[in-house]
């Protein structure tokens, strides 16, 4: 959990908050990593400083009679930088989309010219 808590931790560190010596705690790390328990390593970014402050997740309904519709939304929701998770979801909607914009109209703008004309997209909810 200590790697899961900070990605940049060093072999040093690690090692000592685990109990280990440096040598077996990096051999125990690759082969973590080789085995896919650790997957990779990212780096949060402040939205702010990315002009993305506004956190709207989105309830996306479905047209189901279109055939393929699935992914067909799943191919162009990928490309809109704007949604920076996907989710298929069970219940009174398809999917759930978490979505980050400067500010209100510019998530006005994204409804409006983009999500609603997507393939298939029935009907939307957002929430703040």
């Amino acid at each position: 959990m200590n790697c899961k808590k900070d990605g940049r931790i060093s072999n040093v560190e690690l090692s000592k908050r685990v109990g280990l010596s440096p040598t077996p705690c990096l051999e125990r790390v690759r082969r973590l990593e080789r085995q896919g328990f650790i997957q990779g390593y990212t780096a949060l970014l402040n939205p702010h400083y990315l002009d993305a402050s506004l956190l709207v997740f989105v309830e996306i309904t479905l047209n189901r009679g279109a055939p393929d519709v699935f992914e067909q939304f799943n191919a162009a929701v990928q490309k809109l930088e704007e949604i920076q998770e996907c989710h298929l979801v069970s219940g009174d909607f398809d999917y759930l989309l978490k979505t980050r914009v400067p500010d209100m109209s510019a998530y006005r703008k994204l409804l409006g010219e983009t999500l609603l004309r997507l393939p298939g997209v029935n009907d939307t909810v957002p929430t703040w």
